[in-house]
């Protein structure tokens, strides 16, 4: 059976997906997708990951932390886990959204984990502590912004 592959040759499922990413069958009209392997400065990573969770789709801004992640690897810097985390937790949100209750907790729970050394620090302005603290107990509202919203600052849109 032939597989997706990318310019390169590298395996890439190319079929549509939906708002929440959930593919979609092929010569269906799907979402747009986030680039891949887009290099960022964590402030472009943290801003657009925040305005895609915003919006709603936190499968995308999964993608985001995932280029941050990747590229941080690649560069042998040391935020690698830290943008891992943040990846698992906008998927954990994608899979909360989705209804899927146990795959949400799996990887809320890595989340943790992973940001759990970051605790009462605010690596690049991100807020760990009320991340940490949503993650353990998701239900109780939507996820926190990234970031401390300023008094300035407007709610994201619903």
């Amino acid at each position: 059976m032939d597989r997706d592959r990318d310019i390169d040759g590298r395996p890439r499922n190319a079929r549509p997906r939906d708002g929440l990413g959930r593919p979609l069958p092929y010569g269906r009209q799907g979402e747009p997708r986030q680039p891949e392997g887009v290099v960022r400065t964590p402030d472009e990573t943290i801003t657009q990951a925040q305005e895609l969770l915003d919006r709603g789709r936190p499968f995308h801004a999964h993608e985001v932390f995932e280029d941050a992640w990747k590229s941080a690897r690649d560069r042998g810097e040391t935020d690698v886990e830290l943008w891992k985390s943040l990846a698992q937790l906008a998927v954990g949100c994608t899979h909360r959204l989705r209804d899927r209750p146990v795959g949400a907790d799996r990887l809320l729970a890595r989340a943790v984990i992973g940001l759990t050394p970051y605790a009462g620090t605010t690596p690049h302005g991100i807020d760990i502590d009320a991340l940490l603290r949503w993650a353990r107990t998701p239900d109780d509202g939507p996820m926190p912004p990234l970031r401390p919203r300023t008094q300035n600052s407007s709610p994201p849109p619903r």
